[in-house]
């Protein structure tokens, strides 16, 4: 199966989240042994690119839950948690029965 984004043949997965995403993984993910500084750089990057584009947020979640939706389903099998019963407020004080 061939994936197609923005008129690019996406041979790999990493290449379908990059073209889809239109930056290089490392960007978002960082690299090996980046220092301080160049970790500092690349974020300042990244939250440049997300000022500039504030749906990139929106798009790539729903690309990525649409992927796997297609690719895993059974991942979005989710169970929901189990609800939570509130406590039991104890009285403060005395209490005086009429």
């Amino acid at each position: 199966m061939r994936s197609i984004v923005a008129g690019q043949v996406a041979v790999t997965a990493e290449e379908f989240v990059e073209l889809a995403l239109g930056t290089p993984l490392e960007l978002w993910l960082g690299e090996e042994g980046e220092s301080e500084e160049e970790r500092a750089a690349r974020l300042a990057a990244a939250r440049d690119i997300l000022a500039d584009d504030p749906g990139l947020y929106d798009r790539t979640t729903a690309l990525a839950v649409e992927t796997i939706g297609r690719t895993m389903p059974e991942l979005l099998n989710l169970v929901p948690a189990r609800p939570t019963v509130p406590a039991r407020r104890r009285p403060r004080g005395k209490q005086v029965a009429a």
